[in-house]
C-alpha cells in the first residue's frame, strides 16, 4: 500500500502562494485578447463612438461617418428637421459598384471614407482613381483629375500678377502685359528668397537639393508682397542612412535641417517687404529669427500695415507687433514676459471696433483680456478665475458676446474637463452652455447657429448631440455610443483614480485599465504608460480616448495598466507646468507616488513588480524612469526617445528645459546617468525617423554598453518616427513580450504575427 503523502503547513502555504500568483503559459489566445482592441479593430465593435461633422453649405446639416451593426455607415443631419439618417442605400450603392468596377465592395466597408452631398441628391466620392457619382439607382464615373494648381507660382488678389522664384529670387509678372519684374537682386543658393524649410523636408545624398517652397503673403490690394528670406548659409544637417531600401546595396545618405538646442548654425527666417510699383525692398534684419520658431504676419484690410506675433528665442517674451507698410516702422503695440516661458500659441483675435481680444497667462490661468490695439492698453479684464481658457469658439461682434472653451472652473469636477461658457465683452454674463458632468468634445465652424458636442467620461460611453450655440441647448441627439459587445468581453472602463503629488499637497488625477477577464483574487504586474510632456496632458478623459489607445491591448496580456497626468503637465495653471521647467527628468516621480498610492488601496496590484513604456517624449521618460528609480521600475520600454535634450529638436527643450542650455541637460540626460540601470531595458528606434534623430538612442546604448550594462536595442531600418502605435505592428508584440517575459515571468511565443 502506498502511504498518504504528508507536506509540512509552510509548504502547503508556498503551494498556494505560488498557485495564487502563477498565470497561464502565453497562448495565441492571449494575444488575440490584446488583438481585439488595436484601433483598427475595437473602432467597429463600438456602434456609433462619435459624430465628427462634415458641414454643408447651408451649415444647418451635415455628413457624418460612423460603425454600426452592419458596418461603416455615412449619416446624413439636418438639424432644423432634427433627422438623422444614412445619407444613402449603401446596398445599393456596393452593388452598382461592383457591377461598375467587376470588382467585389461589401456594403459593410466601403472602399472610401470621404464623400460629397450634392444639391442634386447625389454622392460623390473617389475610387480607383476616379471620381464616381452616385444618383438615383444610377453610377457614373470620370478619371480623377489630378490637381492643375501650379504650387510654384502665387496669384495675386486681383488676379492681375503672378508672382514666383527663379534662381532664389523673388519675381512678378504681370498678366495682362506680360511683363516681368525682378524684385530681389541677391537672392543665391542658401540665402533664398520667397521660401520656408518644412518639417519632414529631406535632402538625398552629399549634394542633393531641397525640395522647393513658395511663400507669398499678398496685400490685399495687390501692391505688396511680404515674404521672409531663407538664410540657409550656417545650418547644420542633421543626418540619416536608409538601409531599407531593396534597390540599394549602399545606404542612402538623407539631411534635414533641425537646430538642436542652443544651437547657433540654424536656418534663419528675416522677414521682407515688396512694392510692386516702385520695385522698392525691404529688409527687417532686426526681426530675423530661427526657423523653429517662425513668424507669421497678417494684413490690414487696407492692406496699409502688418501685424503679427514675435516671438523670442527661447520663449521667455514675445511681442505683438505692428509694421507700417508705408513708413516700414515696427511698433509694438504688447509685450509680455515671464521668467520660465510664455505661451507660445496664445489666443489673439482682432476686432473691427480697433480692439483686440488676447489670452495669455500672465495671471497664472489662461485668460481672456480686451485690449486696445492704438494703445496696447487693457480696456478691461474678460475671465477670470483659476481656470483655463482653451480654445475660442465664437466671437459676436454685434452683441459683444464670446463663446469659448475652459476647463477647471466647475467645482467637484476633474479640472481637465472641457465645458462651454459665453460671456460678455465687460465680462459680464459668464454662463456654462454644457453643463453635463463629463468631458465635452466640441466641433464648431465658423459662422453656424450650432455646434456639436461629444460628451463623455472614460467609463461613460459618447452622447452626440447638436447644440445652439447662443443657449447650448440640445436641440437634436444624433447617437450614443452602443457598447453592447465590449460588455460581452468582459471589457470594464478604465477606473478614475486621484493622488497625491511629490510636493505632498497637489491632486493629480489618472486612469487605470484591468484585463477583462480581471479577478481581484490575484495578484497582477503593472504597467505605467508614460508621456510627461509639458505641452500636453496625456491621460486620456473621454470615451473613445479611454479605449483607442496603447493601454487595453496591454492589459488584456495580464497587467493593470496605469496613466498619470503629474505636476509639470499641461492644463491646470501656469505654477503646475512650471514645476517641469528645467526639470523634464522629474516627471516620472509623481508616477511612483501615484500607484504606491493606488497599490495600497488595491491589494491585486503587485508594487514588486512594476515596469514603464512611452514613445518619443515618453520614450525619454521610460529611459529616464529606469534609471532615476531603479528599485521601483523592474523592466522599461523606450521607443523613439530623446534621451539627451540637447541632441533634441530646439523648440521643445528651448521652451521647456530653458535657453541657453544649462547643466540641468546634461544632468537629467539618460545618457550621462546610464551607469544606474539596474532593470531589464529595451530600446527602440525607426532607422529614419526625422523626428527625433536615433543618435540619442546610440549614443545611450553606447553608454550602457561603456557602463557595463545588459540591455535590448531594436532598429526598424525602414521606419520613422510613427511605430508601435495603437494599430498595432511588429513593434508591438515585441513590446508586449518585452514585459510578458521580464515583467511577468512568462515565454512569449515566437514568430507570431499580430492579426489586424
Amino acid at each position: 500500500m502506498f502511504k498518504p503523502l504528508r507536506f509540512s503547513p509552510l509548504l502547503i502555504l508556498l503551494i498556494g502562494l505560488f498557485t495564487q500568483n502563477t498565470f497561464g503559459q502565453i497562448t495565441e489566445e492571449t494575444y488575440h485578447k490584446a488583438e481585439y482592441f488595436l484601433s483598427g479593430n475595437i473602432q467597429k465593435e463600438v456602434y456609433h463612438l462619435d459624430v465628427v461633422p462634415n458641414w454643408l453649405d447651408d451649415k444647418k446639416s451635415f455628413w457624418h461617418q460612423t460603425y454600426t451593426k452592419d458596418g461603416k455607415r455615412f449619416f446624413l443631419t439636418d438639424i432644423e428637421s432634427k433627422e438623422t439618417k444614412e445619407a444613402f442605400d449603401h446596398g445599393k450603392l456596393a452593388k452598382l459598384l461592383t457591377e461598375k468596377t467587376g470588382e467585389s465592395v461589401d456594403s459593410a466597408s466601403l472602399p472610401f471614407n470621404r464623400i460629397q452631398l450634392k444639391d442634386d441628391g447625389s454622392v460623390g466620392f473617389e475610387y480607383k482613381n476616379k471620381n464616381w457619382t452616385y444618383n438615383d439607382g444610377s453610377m457614373e464615373s470620370k478619371r480623377a483629375s489630378s490637381d492643375s494648381r501650379d504650387r510654384s507660382v502665387s496669384i495675386s488678389p486681383d488676379g492681375n500678377w503672378k508672382a514666383y522664384v527663379r534662381n532664389f529670387n523673388l519675381f512678378v509678372e504681370n498678366l495682362e502685359t506680360g511683363e516681368e519684374i525682378q524684385l530681389s537682386n541677391d537672392g543665391k543658393k542658401d540665402y533664398e528668397y520667397a521660401s520656408f524649410w518644412g518639417w519632414s523636408d529631406m535632402v538625398l545624398g552629399e549634394n542633393g537639393e531641397r525640395p522647393e517652397h513658395l511663400n507669398i503673403n499678398w496685400s490685399p490690394d495687390s501692391k505688396k508682397i511680404q515674404t521672409q528670406i531663407v538664410d540657409l548659409r550656417l545650418a547644420e544637417k542633421m543626418l540619416l542612412l536608409d538601409n531599407s531600401q531593396d534597390d540599394k546595396f549602399r545606404p542612402q545618405l538623407m539631411g534635414y535641417y533641425r537646430a538642436s538646442p542652443g544651437d547657433t548654425t540654424v536656418v534663419m527666417y528675416t522677414p521682407v517687404l515688396f512694392e510692386l510699383e516702385s520695385k522698392k525692398e525691404t529688409k527687417f534684419p532686426n526681426l530675423s529669427l530661427p526657423h523653429f520658431i517662425g513668424m507669421y504676419f497678417n494684413w490690414d484690410s487696407d492692406s496699409a500695415n502688418l501685424y503679427g506675433t514675435y516671438i523670442q528665442r527661447g520663449f521667455k517674451s514675445f511681442d505683438l507687433i505692428e509694421i507700417n507698410a508705408e513708413s516700414k516702422e515696427i511698433r509694438k503695440v504688447y509685450s509680455e514676459s515671464s521668467p520660465t516661458h510664455i505661451n507660445n500659441d496664445n489666443i489673439f483675435r482682432r476686432l473691427k471696433n480697433g480692439q483686440f481680444i488676447l489670452g495669455t497667462e500672465k495671471s497664472g490661468w489662461n485668460q481672456l483680456y480686451l485690449m486696445d490695439w492704438k494703445t496696447g492698453n487693457l480696456v478691461n479684464r474678460i475671465t477670470s478665475g483659476e481656470y483655463v481658457v482653451k480654445n475660442l469658439l465664437s466671437i459676436d461682434e454685434e452683441n459683444s458676446i464670446i463663446y469659448f472653451e475652459a476647463s477647471g472652473k466647475e467645482e467637484n469636477v476633474n479640472p481637465y474637463y472641457s465645458f462651454v461658457y459665453k460671456v460678455n465683452f465687460d465680462g459680464s454674463g459668464l454662463e456654462l452652455l454644457t453643463p453635463e458632468n463629463a468631458f465635452h468634445d466640441i466641433s464648431y465652424g465658423s459662422g453656424k447657429d450650432y455646434f456639436i458636442d461629444n460628451y463623455s467620461r472614460v467609463d461613460q460611453p459618447t452622447v452626440s448631440v447638436v447644440r445652439e450655440l447662443k443657449t447650448g441647448k440640445v436641440v437634436h441627439e444624433i447617437s450614443k455610443a452602443d457598447i453592447s459587445n465590449l460588455v460581452k468581453k468582459g471589457y470594464q472602463s478604465p477606473k478614475q483614480f486621484t493622488a497625491t503629488a511629490k510636493d505632498g499637497k497637489t491632486t493629480i488625477y489618472g486612469i487605470y485599465y484591468l484585463p477583462t477577464d480581471f479577478t481581484s483574487k490575484k495578484k497582477y504586474p503593472i504597467v505605467d504608460y508614460t508621456y510627461s510632456g509639458p505641452h500636453i496632458d496625456i491621460t486620456p478623459k473621454t470615451f473613445k480616448a479611454g479605449l483607442i489607445g496603447l493601454q487595453q491591448p496591454m492589459a488584456e496580456l495580464g497587467f493593470i495598466v496605469v496613466t498619470v497626468d503629474g505636476l509639470g503637465t499641461h492644463g491646470r495653471g501656469k505654477a503646475f507646468n512650471d514645476v517641469s521647467y528645467n526639470n523634464l527628468g522629474d516627471g516620472t516621480t509623481d508616477h511612483v507616488f501615484a500607484i504606491k498610492e493606488l497599490a495600497e488601496k488595491n491589494k491585486f496590484m503587485d508594487i514588486d513588480k512594476v515596469g514603464i513604456f512611452g514613445h518619443s517624449a515618453g520614450g525619454y521618460d521610460a529611459g529616464r524612469a529606469m534609471l532615476l528609480h531603479p528599485d521601483f521600475y523592474k523592466v522599461g520600454v523606450a521607443s523613439a526617445g530623446d534621451h539627451d535634450h540637447r541632441m533634441e529638436k530646439a523648440w521643445w527643450p528651448e521652451m521647456y528645459m530653458g535657453y541657453p542650455a544649462g547643466d540641468f541637460y546634461h544632468e537629467q540626460s539618460n545618457i550621462t546617468n546610464a551607469a544606474n540601470l539596474k532593470g531589464y531595458l529595451l530600446l527602440a528606434h525607426g532607422g529614419i525617423d526625422e523626428n527625433v534623430n536615433p543618435s540619442a538612442t546610440f549614443k545611450f546604448a553606447e553608454a550602457l554598453i561603456n557602463a557595463g550594462k545588459d540591455f535590448d536595442l531594436f532598429i526598424w531600418p525602414s521606419r520613422n518616427h510613427s511605430f508601435g502605435r495603437t494599430n498595432g505592428d511588429y513593434f508591438t508584440k515585441k513590446r508586449w513580450d518585452y514585459f510578458i517575459e521580464h515583467l511577468k515571468g512568462e515565454k512569449p511565443l515566437r514568430h507570431y504575427q499580430i492579426q489586424k
